[in-house]
């Protein structure tokens, strides 16, 4: 048997290190108040309140734009369930809903807000008037448009559709040939000619579903929280004639505290949007405000839309709904532009703006114009925040006016000076720098776009995932779907309990809750795997946010 024989020195030393390195770390753990761990409420309600924080915390912290659009799909594969709010179909008394899901206060006067005084519009409106009643003659009047209303189906709302369209850009190109020399943000604008805009958010504050309560009864833990709110998508889509955009944003009407004052007061709407006519359809978050990621001129001027949509209400014969339905559009296009541009920005439906957006917005049929600013303090009101958020948006309107009362033998009868003012208040109006605002907190300060990365691969397969997600095509396979037979034998009446378990509601399986990266790793041919590296193998790399 062999003895291991160790120096007595050594062996001191060494004792003497490890007591001396555990006398030190027991005195740097050492502190003069005692320092306890939070205590948490471990309470269901609670638990998934931190849950969705660190989410929102997750999505906040994504780097690029497209990404944040990204992450925010990635709970559902095949979309979310969106109720779907068309700029140009406005069912029958629809504005409290409209002012609901876009937490905004409308304020109706005679006149633009104090903040437009300033501008002084005379001078350049006895120069354009002539211009601009020529304009009219030949758009209203003189311009037969045979080859747009050579269909014998077309209807009167098309037709005032046509000529709006035709007439905001005749608008527009004397306006801007007239004022770019003075007015430089005129002369820098990208004008945008119907333009695809889409916008999606979360609204909470609706009483739940029909289909949620039964679920929630069935179990006895989440009785307890029967009542609780619902988020709902809302998922607007719109087409403007045309919109001016630029490079700076407007200035803010009134200050971003103001918007918390409680006097302002939204109308709630507390049933299910379907009660208005509201349909709804599987949509993944898409946000376009009618340009890509990476266009420079990322805040709104101006935009004209059109209003031949009224002649389809005219089956109800009320005026007084007539001038709503216009509202809810004035607002909803506003809203629906600057939600788009507020995710550009890093912004999202979960994470708040730091600083207000401005956006002018025109309703017009060539002959009726309708006039609204609006401003966007706030777009986070989802269930946890629709309470707790004391911001509101901010909506000026005015009342129909008419640019002329008729066109006669050519000439123009009844000509408003005041149409053209306000336009003109509205194109004069300039952008400017936000002095020590940080317009993008949200983004990373090295790669705020895919394109900035450079990892080709990385950034390719980012574009084509973001771009795929924003387009809503639907899948080469068709969704889950219960069969009516099954609903009818197999849920409501169980008369088939021989049959083979096989169906997702048979297994207690929700296939809607798949992930948007729950897929088959793409395969790449053996001719196209060259020039990569050998350690990948043969299937394509994922970089999923």
């Amino acid at each position: 048997m062999s003895v291991i024989r160790i120096n007595r020195s050594v062996l001191q030393h060494l004792l003497g290190c490890r007591y001396s390195s555990t006398v030190i770390r027991h005195e740097e753990e050492y502190t003069a108040t005692p320092n306890y761990p939070p205590i948490l409420d471990i309470s269901y309600k609670k638990t998934r309140e931190r849950k969705t924080d660190a989410l929102y915390e997750e999505i906040k912290a994504v780097k690029t734009v497209e990404e944040k659009q990204i992450k925010l799909n990635m709970p559902r594969y095949y979309g979310y369930k969106s109720y779907l709010l068309y700029e140009d179909k406005c069912d029958y008394n629809n504005l409290a809903l409209t002012q609901h899901v876009t937490r905004t206060h409308l304020i109706t006067n005679e006149t633009l807000p104090e903040f437009y005084s300033g501008i002084n519009v005379d001078e350049v409106t006895n120069k354009l008037k002539a211009k601009i009643e020529e304009a009219v003659s030949i758009e209203i009047d003189g311009y037969q448009r045979l080859h747009d209303i050579r269909n014998e189906d077309i209807t009167e709302a098309q037709i005032e559709d046509i000529i709006s369209n035709s007439f905001c850009k005749q608008i527009n190109r004397i306006i801007v040939n007239e004022l770019y020399t003075n007015y430089s943000h005129l002369k820098e604008a990208q004008i945008d000619w119907n333009p695809r805009i889409e916008s999606s958010w979360f609204v909470g504050g609706m009483n739940i579903p029909d289909y949620i309560r039964k679920s929630r009864e069935g179990s006895e833990w989440r009785k307890q929280f029967l009542d609780d709110p619902f988020d709902r998508l809302m998922f607007y889509i719109g087409s403007p004639n045309l919109a001016l955009r630029s490079k700076l944003p407007l200035k803010p009407i009134i200050p971003h505290s103001d918007s918390e004052n409680p006097d302002l007061k939204v109308p709630e709407f507390k049933f299910d949007p379907r009660v208005v006519g509201i349909t709804s359809e599987q949509k993944h978050i898409a946000n376009i405000p009618g340009f890509w990621p990476g266009d420079p001129h990322k805040f709104s001027l101006l935009s004209f839309h059109k209003r031949g949509h009224i002649h389809r209400n005219e089956k109800y014969n009320d005026p007084q709904d007539n001038k709503e339905a216009i509202h809810r559009q004035g607002i909803l296009a506003s809203f629906g532009w600057l939600q788009a541009q507020a995710n550009y920005l890093g912004f999202n439906t979960f994470n708040d703006l730091t600083y207000p957006l401005v956006t002018q917005t025109i309703v017009t049929s060539g002959k009726i114009w309708s006039f609204y600013a609006y401003q966007l303090n706030t777009i986070r009101f989802c269930e946890r925040f629709y309470t707790e958020n004391p911001k509101r948006n901010i909506c000026w309107a005015l009342p129909e006016m008419k640019l002329f009362e008729t066109v006669e033998n050519g000439k123009v009868v009844g000509f408003n000076d005041e149409v053209v003012k306000n336009i003109l208040k509205f194109y004069m109006n300039p952008p400017e720098n936000r002095l020590g605002v940080n317009l993008t907190p949200y983004l990373s300060s090295e790669e705020k776009l895919s394109a900035d990365y450079k990892d080709d691969e990385k950034r390719q397969w980012i574009e084509e995932v973001y771009k795929y997600v924003a387009s809503n095509r639907p899948r080469h396979r068709l969704s889950y779907e219960v069969y009516d037979w099954e609903k009818i034998y197999k849920i409501d009446n169980k008369t088939r309990f021989m049959d083979k378990r096989l169906r997702p509601f048979e297994l207690f399986q929700n296939p809607y809750r798949r992930k948007l990266n729950e897929r088959f790793i793409r395969y790449i041919p053996r001719k196209f795997r060259e020039h990569l590296k050998r350690y990948q193998g043969r299937f394509e790399k994922d970089f999923w946010p």
